[in-house]
């Protein structure tokens, strides 16, 4: 089993409930944490709380390439890559079909598919380059189990499901793992 104490960890979406309790438990391990999330202030007050210097912090959307890319540059100019990606971060829009807005429904895929591709993008190469990694998502129980009124949110997370599952074929011969959690309701 490999100890966590001295691992590089990013977790995306830290100033959520799932998100800053996985940041807490990583750090009592000895874990050295880059956050990111969407909620500035709740984000100093975890990085204050867990004593996370400021230069490891990033506010932004998981949406956003552009920021995606930046907070990578920035890592990657003070570690030579992430050993563990935690993405914890998304939205739930959960609505009836006929209340649902194409808005809706793109703002859920952009956050909760396209987010997570961004942040793949920017981690795995350097990944691929150290030949080593561990990449958790949170797409939860409705990336494969469907329920009324949740359209736009099972979409994005079976979405999410169906690239991380293509992604872990493309990674077999590394020493890459990527995994799924799939909480039910929180």
């Amino acid at each position: 089993m490999e100890k966590i104490s001295g691992k590089n960890v990013l977790v995306c979406g830290a100033t959520g409930a799932v998100g800053y309790y996985a940041a807490k438990l990583l750090k009592q391990s000895g874990a050295n944490l880059f956050l990111c999330g969407r909620n500035e202030n709740r984000l100093n007050e975890i990085a204050s709380e867990l004593n996370i210097p400021s230069d490891q912090l990033f506010v932004l959307a998981l949406e956003d390439e552009h920021s995606v890319n930046e907070m990578a540059s920035k890592i990657h100019e003070k570690i030579q890559a992430i050993d563990i990606l935690i993405n914890a971060a998304g939205i739930g829009i959960i609505k009836p079909i006929e209340s649902l807005s194409s808005a809706d429904f793109l703002t859920s895929l952009n956050a909760n598919l396209i987010g997570p591709f961004h942040l793949l993008k920017a981690f795995l190469p350097a990944m691929k380059e150290t030949k080593k990694g561990l990449i958790i998502n949170i797409p939860g129980v409705l990336g494969k189990t469907p329920m009324a009124g949740a359209a736009a949110y099972s979409a994005s997370k079976y979405g999410l499901n169906g690239m991380l599952k293509s992604v872990r074929e493309e990674l077999k011969r590394t020493d890459i793992r990527i995994t799924n959690v799939f909480f039910g309701g929180i």
